[in-house]
């Protein structure tokens, strides 16, 4: 028997709202827009999280977790 697809399967993580709240969490941590919608679906938001409020850039927060 052929397993049944649901709505919630056909929409990509692009268009998600899970997707776009990682993305505004990363854009909050000084990540841009464009970095943000690539990493959102990629890594824990938490550890680029973690590292900046321990004072490491953005930038290198995600280049660390990434």
């Amino acid at each position: 028997m052929e397993p049944t697809v649901t709505s919630h399967e056909i929409i990509g993580p692009n268009e998600s709202h899970v997707h776009r709240w990682r993305v505004s969490r990363l854009k909050c941590l000084g990540i841009s827009e464009p970095w943000a919608e690539v990493y959102a679906d990629q890594l824990d938001w938490h550890q680029v999280a973690r590292l900046v409020r321990h004072g490491c850039p953005s930038w290198l927060a995600l280049r660390i977790v990434g």
